[in-house]
């Protein structure tokens, strides 16, 4: 059966609350999903799962340090992620504040793995972005990247 990783980082909880969101989303399609704090997966758990979402909170415009650390880690593991299904939201305390240059430097590392990422046409075209706490249209469309990306996962396994 084809499974789901979601990792993020969160200190206010924020992104946290969204990892749970797509976490459910991923769920309600019926694929295995695991939603880790980033401080507890390795690089080498990724080879483990058909599908990784990533999610952190905006930090100077980009990523937070812990999840670089990872992405920079997984690097031993170059070749090895190709075809498995990406994705990334982000969330940050300011409109303006970065969240979709978090997103996309999430996704290019993922697509330097050679994963395969799938945009949405409607919506956050690169993946969900909350300002603060996630509210009911954040959560929807992290429901809806969790949905995409098991969709997908299922299709591809």
């Amino acid at each position: 059966m084809p499974k789901v990783l979601i990792i993020y980082y969160s200190r206010t909880g924020n992104t946290k609350a969204m990892a749970k969101a797509v976490e459910e989303g991923v769920k309600s399609e019926s694929v295995d999903v695991q939603c880790k704090e980033v401080k507890n997966v390795s690089a080498k758990e990724l080879l483990q799962y058909n599908g990784i979402v990533i999610g952190s909170p905006t930090y100077y415009g980009t990523m937070a340090g812990e999840i670089k650390i990872l992405l920079d880690k997984s690097v031993k593991h170059h070749g090895k992620l190709a075809g498995k299904v990406g994705g990334a939201f982000s969330s940050s305390g300011i409109l303006g504040g970065g969240n979709e240059t978090t997103v996309l430097d999430i996704l290019k590392a993922l697509l330097v793995h050679g994963m395969i990422i799938q945009g949405s046409p409607m919506g956050p075209h690169y993946g969900p972005v909350a300002i603060g706490r996630p509210d009911t249209d954040n959560r929807n469309q992290c429901l809806n990247l969790g949905k995409s990306v098991a969709r997908l996962v299922k299709r591809l396994a």
